[in-house]
């Protein structure tokens, strides 16, 4: 058991690692022998865990992931402490995507780093396939319990709502990264994102929830 939580505590570091070099440099930075040095292992022993650059990149994007979904699913535990409608958890779980300070840029970098390697790998093009299917089918289970609480119209289809919330955060985190400081109009980048995001969400939950009225 001890040797299974050292083997699993290795390959976090060596991952931690990785997520470091990717968000400063980008893939490039991420050698085998840098990461060995930045982890504090020998290159040995990262290539013992890691036989290739891409199960490293794939085991520190599903890293980046389990983080995002643990802040996530605080937001739902927020949500239904407060007892907050549905659209209101959606919106603060979706801002957990985007690239808003420095932390989440780090994390965006190496998840769009893992998507471009996914273009010439078929294993990781299915992994970023059915994490993107994932988050599109919580989001349509968000839209399908809005309707069973009365914030979402009977006959929305949660299915085509969740796919064009999804490809709207898409394009907004690759906006925010690339171009931080731009404006839209008077507004901040960042300022205006969150309000389309808002104004999407506004657009499916149109009703007020009953969960908490009963």
């Amino acid at each position: 058991m001890a040797r299974t939580a050292d083997h699993d505590a290795r390959r976090r570091q060596i991952a931690a690692a990785v997520h470091q070099l990717v968000a400063e440099g980008g893939l490039d930075a991420a050698t085998v022998a840098r990461v060995a040095k930045e982890a504090g292992f020998s290159v040995g022993l990262v290539q013992h865990y890691f036989p290739s650059k891409d199960a490293l990149l794939l085991q520190t994007c599903r890293q980046v992931m389990a983080d995002v979904n643990a802040r996530v699913a605080d937001r739902i535990a927020e949500g239904i402490t407060g007892k907050q409608p549905i659209s209101t958890v959606v919106f603060a779980s979706l801002k957990e995507l985007l690239p808003l300070d420095e932390a989440r840029r780090g994390e965006y970098r190496v998840t769009r780093a893992f998507r471009d390697r996914s273009l010439d790998n078929p294993d990781l093009a299915e992994v970023a396939r059915t994490t993107a299917a994932e988050l599109r089918a919580q989001l349509a289970q968000a839209v399908t319990n809005g309707k069973e609480c009365g914030e979402v119209e009977p006959d929305a289809d949660a299915d085509l709502a969740a796919t064009r919330i999804t490809a709207l955060t898409d394009g907004l985190a690759d906006q925010l990264y690339a171009d931080p400081a731009r404006k839209v109009g008077r507004r901040k980048l960042a300022s205006a994102a969150e309000r389309l995001l808002r104004a999407a969400l506004d657009e499916v939950f149109t009703g007020e929830c009953r969960q908490y009225g009963r």
